[in-house]
């Protein structure tokens, strides 16, 4: 049965009776979303052997398997949030689910990288109508003061399927051929159409904004090009390249010219006047940034984990467990961090203490003590924690309850387009740093063989398997090239950090006066509701 718009004031009583259970169903949701990509993490070195065990994919179409969806779900946020603002946001979950369960069983079953690539952005299409809708329903059966505490239990969720992927994932590697990581997906997406079909009432906004495809054009060519340029660069370890800048320099063109188009459109796919808030730009822009950092640093861990240190993928997912533990942990609780010191505070103590693992990481070597890494691992969830909850709830407090589904978007969109460019930046350093550090011990080969070897460890790793004994003399100069390269991508990854800890220091609101703990901050909202 549909239910009409939930009114500023009032949440119906029938809706507010079975909010909870609506949560748990919308975190399922989210969970399926979330579980791909932190399953892949697990999966990319399997995928990047060659066949019959995995596709023989090299790390550029690595990181393309990634940001293929990652591309197409950040082009298509905004407007699939205002679809969902404008048809409804229960069937707009229910379609997207749909093509994201789709995607998911044509991507088991890929032949090649380039297969792979193009169902993993099918599944990036499904994942778009998914993510904005979840947060827009939360935000139309949660009064507001319960609201913090549902995003809270909401990014918990992150928490949550960031700890199964991996040990899923290693799971199924361990007893299943490679695509079976995307087969897992259909019966969660079957089982969350069910539940959503009894339990989740509809939504839509009044007065929905039209759907602008100009401005989804520009944004997806725009940021595909800036991808593209930057993936390239790395893959060929010069940045000076004219083919590598003209990519970078058209797609920054493009997204210029979707900057102007949506300023003077009276539709826009994203209204730039939110920006004119800097609380709201500021949170928006930090989401990016951790995410920035977080998406190399976790691209680069798992070769670390698997390829330098030898464990197995499952044994990999275990190791993550302290990350995802400590995001379940705090990211509840986070709300009376931000009672007791204020949104600043502690996203700023969350960004600090993301630099300081990133840093971490460029201590790394080949025998590191393995609970050291744990260690990082449990203190970057929690500052994650810190960091994502007080951001969400800011974003989607300071747009009136209607637009929650553009206001969510856009949250999704900036935090999707980060790890994007995170991924395609830090994987290109790394795989720059990584190349110039290993060609010099790989002289002896034939030419044809040297271009691909220095590609990543994974291929460098690969032909010294086939030269067998000859072979062996690449395996340490591999590894000391890789963790080096490792080294220069976490502390960059560091560095942007660190630029995100200024940021939400400068703009982000301090803690209430006396009489306002547990109450929205003035500053937090534009719009009355």
């Amino acid at each position: 049965m549909t239910t009409p718009a939930v009114p500023a004031s009032r949440i119906p009583e029938e809706v507010h009776r079975r909010r909870w259970a609506i949560l748990g169903v919308l975190m399922l949701s989210l969970l399926i979303v979330v579980l791909d990509n932190s399953i892949l993490n697990v999966a990319i070195k399997t995928i990047s052997t060659p066949a019959p065990t995995g596709l023989g994919a090299t790390q550029s179409e690595l990181e393309w398997a990634i940001n293929a969806y990652t591309l197409v779900f950040a082009g298509l946020l905004f407007t699939a949030g205002l679809l969902g603002d404008r048809l409804g946001r229960k069937l707009v979950l229910l379609g997207g689910l749909a093509v994201f369960g789709i995607g998911s069983a044509l991507a088991a079953e890929s032949g090649s990288p380039t297969e792979l690539i193009v169902f993993r952005a099918v599944m990036g299409l499904g994942a778009a109508f998914v993510m904005p809708a979840t947060l827009a329903v939360l935000m139309n059966v949660f009064e507001r003061d319960e609201q913090p505490k549902a995003i809270g239990i909401w990014a918990g969720g992150v928490g949550l399927a960031i700890a199964i992927g991996p040990i899923t994932g290693g799971l199924l590697l361990d007893h299943f051929w490679w695509g079976s990581v995307f087969l897992i997906n259909v019966p969660i997406v079957l089982l969350a159409i069910g539940l959503m079909v009894w339990l989740v009432p509809d939504s839509r906004d009044p007065n929905p904004g039209r759907i602008d495809p100009a401005g989804v054009v520009l944004s997806v060519v725009g940021l595909v090009l800036l991808v593209y340029g930057i993936i390239k660069g790395g893959q060929l370890a010069d940045f000076t390249d004219a083919t590598v800048l003209a990519t970078i320099a058209a797609g920054l063109a493009v997204l210029a010219l979707f900057v102007v188009v949506e300023k003077r459109s009276d539709h826009p796919s994203i209204d730039i006047t939110y920006f004119q808030n800097k609380v709201f730009s500021a949170a928006i822009a930090v989401i990016a940034l951790v995410f920035f950092a977080l998406m190399g640093v976790t691209f680069f861990s798992v070769f670390y984990t698997q390829s330098v240190r030898g464990y197995s993928p499952l044994q990999t997912g275990l190791l993550m467990l302290p990350l995802a533990a400590a995001q379940m942990i705090f990211a509840p609780r986070a709300r009376l961090v931000v009672d007791r010191f204020g949104v600043k505070a502690t996203t700023t103590g969350g960004m600090l203490l993301i630099a300081a693992t990133l840093a971490a990481f460029a201590s790394f070597e080949k025998d590191t003590p393995i609970w050291l890494l744990e260690v990082v691992f449990f203190l970057m969830g929690t500052g994650m924690a810190h960091i994502m909850t007080p951001t969400s709830v800011v974003i989607m407090q300071a747009l009136p309850r209607e637009k929650a589904g553009s206001a969510s978007a856009l949250s999704n969109t900036f935090r999707q387009v980060g790890g994007a460019l995170g991924i395609a930046v830090l994987g290109s350093v790394l795989s720059a740093s990584y190349r110039s550090g290993v060609e010099d011990s790989l002289g002896a080969l034939p030419a044809g063989l040297r271009d691909t070897a220095g590609e990543s460890i994974e291929a460098t790793l690969g032909i010294a398997a086939k030269l067998g004994a000859r072979g062996q003399a690449l395996v340490e100069p591999a590894d000391d090239a890789f963790l080096h390269a490792m080294h220069v991508t976490a502390l960059c990854g560091s560095v942007i950090a660190l630029v995100g800890a200024v940021v939400v220091a400068v703009f982000l609101p301090g803690r209430p006066k006396a009489g306002q703990q547990g109450e929205p901050e003035p500053e937090l909202v534009v719009a009355a509701e």
